[in-house]
């Protein structure tokens, strides 16, 4: 048996609780009948802690967060706290979280099962099959360059400045995780940046093209303008395997290579931080691609399937549990593949279940597993 895996579960606002109670499910069918156990810790996060404590996540919580092995994350925000000053807002825990624990390394898969193929607004023929990474920059370029902001000039106009900005080791570091990733897939890197117009983007071409050179010559590397990359994904997506790109291009393409999917609450992230130098550890932390949802909160028609991935990403990248991440993803085709589905995600002939209805077919399929 292997030794408890430490996690802090942050549930959040809106429905976060809610998808997150069935991930809590999961991980204790894997403490009674898997091979890994997980040491698991709760605690407030966005409105909720802002509601509890004054502020949008506490010290404390960052002290756990930067000592445990993985963070599982819900959803902040709501209209509720539309009022809030800036400094505390729900969003304002989830940036400090990324921020102190340095996770520059967002993933985004982007994949496209079976049972879902008609949930796409594209072709079948066109996202049939379809399994592409989007990695982005999360930590650094124009979202915190410097300067930035409103200027009055002299003659009394205004004008609006934003900064572009990234050093060597802001790029290095997320291009090599774009390599290891690859060499698990299909040893497949596409660098999307617009170094036809944009110094930033000779840089990260220029970099990225020594990278792939002198450190990963067995992984098939190609530069792509990134409003090319844009309209590629939508004519032909399975060109590609991992994506890599700066911050603000990295938000765009993730959110196309998502909706070509057909539908945000099926989709898990992933954001990573750099190994320890001694350990090999890394921060990280999974969340939902969707946000909070406040519409539906409280009424049981969620879909806990982004976040049951999310967790199925945990295992992988954190706990390089691969065999166990495979048994969730499986899980969640097969449960697909019977027809369930909630509200977001229902069609034509399938069968409409609640968010914890969805949680026991999941449990069960997983006791297939071991019968």
């Amino acid at each position: 048996m292997a030794a408890n895996r430490s996690v802090l579960v942050l549930p959040g606002d809106g429905i976060g609780p809610e998808v997150m109670e069935q991930v809590q499910r999961v991980i204790g069918w894997f403490d009674k009948k898997g091979s890994v156990r997980f040491d698991v810790k709760e605690d407030l996060a966005g409105g909720a802690c802002f509601d509890a404590h004054g502020v949008s996540i506490r010290d404390q919580t960052m002290e756990i967060a930067l000592s445990t092995d993985a963070v599982l994350f819900g959803a902040v925000g709501g209209p509720k706290w539309d009022d809030v000053p800036r400094e505390h807002r729900p969003e304002a825990g989830l940036l400090r979280l990324r921020k102190d624990l340095d996770l520059f390394a967002n993933l985004r898969p982007a994949i496209v099962l079976d049972a879902m193929i008609d949930a796409s607004t594209l072709k079948p023929e066109v996202v049939k099959g379809l399994d592409i990474m989007i990695l982005r920059e999360l930590t650094s370029g124009v979202y915190f360059g410097q300067p930035r902001g409103e200027q009055t000039l002299e003659d009394g106009s205004v004008r609006v400045v934003d900064t572009q900005a990234y050093n060597e080791e802001e790029v290095v570091r997320v291009i090599r995780v774009a390599f290891e990733l690859a060499r698990k897939r299909k040893n497949l890197v596409h660098c999307a940046e617009k170094s036809n117009v944009m110094e930033t983007g000779v840089f990260w071409r220029k970099i990225s093209a020594r990278v792939a050179k002198e450190e990963y010559p067995d992984v098939e590397f190609q530069h792509i303008l990134a409003d090319n990359c844009a309209m590629q994904l939508l004519r032909d997506p399975h060109q590609f395997d991992v994506i890599v790109t700066d911050n603000l291009f990295g938000d765009i393409l993730s959110d196309e290579a998502a909706m070509m999917t057909g539908s945000l609450g099926m989709l898990p992230s992933a954001s990573l931080g750099n190994p320890d130098p001694i350990t090999g550890k890394r921060h990280a932390m999974y969340e939902p691609v969707h946000g909070s949802a406040p519409d539906i909160a409280g009424e049981g028609k969620a879909n806990p399937l982004a976040m049951l991935l999310s967790f199925a990403m945990m295992l992988r990248y954190s706990f390089d549990l691969g065999d166990d991440a495979d048994r969730v993803e499986t899980v969640v085709q097969n449960v697909l593949n019977d027809g369930y589905r909630t509200g977001d995600i229902m069609q034509s002939g399938c069968h409409l279940v609640s968010t914890e209805e969805m949680g026991t077919k999941l449990l069960s399929e997983l006791d297939r597993t071991v019968d």
